[in-house]
């Protein structure tokens, strides 16, 4: 198998798992427990704590682990904006955003607070004066990811940070896909939130964590007990942090060597030679401030799933924009809002390397896929744009 979809997931490591080990056997304590066995348990967390800390450039008690990516940014949007609510009411995120943020944006509004959804340019990236022209005195909270998920683009979260300390708005921003990948400390950002999650750089799934700065105000919205410093109850996952701490450590040694150089220079033939095999496929997103690992692409009168299908078949593990569900294709909301129609973006890959990926591996994709897919032209006449459902847009600003 050849695994290239290391943007929805990663293999465990085996220093995480050996890590986590005595946490789902012996020491399973319930670290809010007096006794030692949960004292045990407690020392795990907080040490897992400091090791986010040093890794994100905080306090530990900035760190507040959560059940993954999506339960941070419910976290982010939703108790900011609950907490600020006498000061404002408005929201600033874009129309590219991981449907964790977009969905509780728009759950917000539905609560009766303003959200602008900012449209990014052709590559998927977001002008900062966009970002300024959309503030209102009612604004609260900006909300850009660091790195898209679908496409890869990287964006200015540098300069919207600085814009957004300037006019004394909170920034959060999902980090989910940059974390490991990119820089990603937080006082140089800047930023005052901050997601990501485990599972994306090796560690287990089920947990993540929020970065909040000291200030910031939540309203929680899991409550019970009184963990994580009352912003969210429920018992601690312990051999879960513990995994996530590991899987920092990790991270951060990566970022100290060659290896995203490794995979960005494998990236970079495998993108090269594709376009070279097939003149007419589109790289989608920005070709240079993106994610060092990742090529995305778009190939015109084709559709994304039977040539996921195709290359499992071969081996070959990709993925697309598109999601079937209830058995309408639905092509990805981050093509159609950097301006492909609704027929343009079925004809999605995106192919994400990762550590353990070799060129050997590259050298099977970029013989399997040129063929596959002009096979896959023969057999198809591309569907119209009537054909497709699309969703309900939100407002938009340009």
């Amino acid at each position: 198998m050849i695994y290239l979809d290391h943007a929805a997931t990663t293999p465990l490591a085996p220093e995480v798992l050996a890590a986590m080990e005595p946490y789902l056997r012996e020491q399973f304590g319930n670290a809010s427990a007096l006794y030692s066995l949960g004292r045990k348990s407690r020392l795990a967390v907080e040490n897992a704590r400091e090791l986010a800390a040093a890794f994100f450039g905080c306090q530990p008690q900035e760190i507040l682990f959560t059940s993954g990516g999506s339960e941070s940014d419910n976290l982010a949007l939703r108790g900011v904006m609950a907490a600020c609510r006498e000061r404002g009411d408005h929201l600033i995120t874009t129309l590219i955003e991981h449907h964790a943020v977009l969905h509780t944006a728009q759950a917000l509004e539905r609560q009766g607070y303003r959200v602008t959804y900012l449209r990014p340019d052709r590559q998927g990236r977001v002008d900062v004066e966009q970002v300024r022209g959309a503030i209102t005195e009612r604004t609260v909270l900006i909300s850009v990811m660091h790195a898209n998920n679908e496409i890869g683009t990287v964006q200015p979260v540098e300069a919207i940070g600085r814009l957004a300390r300037e006019r004394g708005i909170l920034f959060h921003t999902d980090a989910v896909q940059a974390v490991g990948q990119l820089p990603t400390r937080v006082r140089e950002m800047p930023c005052d939130l901050l997601s990501m999650s485990a599972h994306k750089i090796y560690g287990p799934k089920g947990v993540g964590l929020l970065y909040a700065r000291t200030g910031v105000r939540l309203v929680p919205h899991i409550t019970g007990g009184d963990q994580e410093y009352n912003r969210r109850a429920g018992t601690e996952n312990v051999a879960g942090i513990v995994g996530l701490g590991a899987a920092l450590e990790l991270a951060f040694a990566v970022l100290q060597s060659d290896e995203l150089a490794r995979q960005q220079a494998l990236r970079d033939r495998l993108i090269a030679d594709v376009r070279e095999r097939l003149p007419d496929a589109e790289l989608t997103g920005h070709p240079a401030l993106r994610l060092p690992n990742h090529a995305s692409f778009r190939f015109p009168h084709i559709e994304g799933e039977p040539l996921l299908l195709n290359l499992d078949m071969q081996g070959i593990c990709a993925s697309s924009g598109s999601a079937c569900a209830a058995g309408t294709i639905e092509p990805s909301h981050v093509l159609l809002a950097i301006g492909y129609t609704l027929s343009e973006a079925h004809g999605a890959l995106r192919l994400t390397l990762g550590r353990e990926n070799t060129e050997a591996e590259v050298d099977r994709v970029i013989e399997v896929l040129p063929p596959l897919v002009e096979s896959l032209r023969k057999l198809r006449v591309p569907p119209g744009d009537a054909e497709c459902g699309a969703r309900r847009a939100p407002r938009i600003a340009e």
